[in-house]
């Protein structure tokens, strides 16, 4: 159990059946009236954020979500499976639980699966991935005053936008939080 008043950022808890963590709190005592804490909560299994307050005596059964690191194997139709590093098992997980930044990963890159009393719902890939440009427009350096950019795909299929330079084949080092492109890897 954890109080409200214990409330710190990346705290997980349970609420009404759902998981929630804590991103922003803030301890409020009014000149009248009883202190309270405002909060900034994230429902983490469906990404939604709401902003709360409690009663800094309020209880509630901490949450503990397991983060585990699986390497991606293949996908067959909807299902993508992730085999667990310690057992070899193969784990078949929904395209549905899968984010955005999924596109950026390749086989055999290593993921983190987050899990709640066993039911995955959501995969983190690697912060940065390096991938090679299988197709974009050539370009030439130094013929722009500004810092211009192209469209270019990657070997996974997806497209992030480059500086002129960037040729088919160099390898590219992304942001998958971002999408964005960072540095010739």
């Amino acid at each position: 159990m954890i109080s409200a008043g214990d409330f710190r950022n990346g705290v997980t808890f349970e609420e009404d059946g759902n998981v929630l963590q804590v991103v922003e709190f803030q301890h409020v005592k009014p000149g009248k009236g009883a202190a309270f804490v405002r909060t900034k909560i994230k429902n983490v299994i469906t990404g939604s954020v709401i902003e709360k307050s409690y009663n800094p005596t309020a209880k509630f059964p901490t949450a503990y979500v397991e983060r585990k690191d699986m390497e991606y194997s293949y996908s067959d139709g909807d299902l993508y499976y992730f085999m667990d590093q310690e057992t070899y098992d193969m784990v078949p997980i929904n395209a549905s639980e899968l984010g955005d930044n999924f596109k950026f990963v390749k086989e055999n890159m290593v993921c983190k699966i987050l899990s709640y009393k066993g039911n995955v719902f959501g995969v983190e890939p690697p912060t940065f991935v390096e991938l090679q440009i299988t197709q974009t427009d050539p370009g030439f350096a130094g013929n722009t005053a500004t810092n211009a950019t192209k469209p270019a795909t990657v070997e996974t299929g997806a497209e992030i936008r480059v500086p002129l330079f960037i040729n088919e084949g160099d390898m590219v080092r992304i942001d998958t939080r971002t999408g964005e492109y960072m540095e010739r890897a």
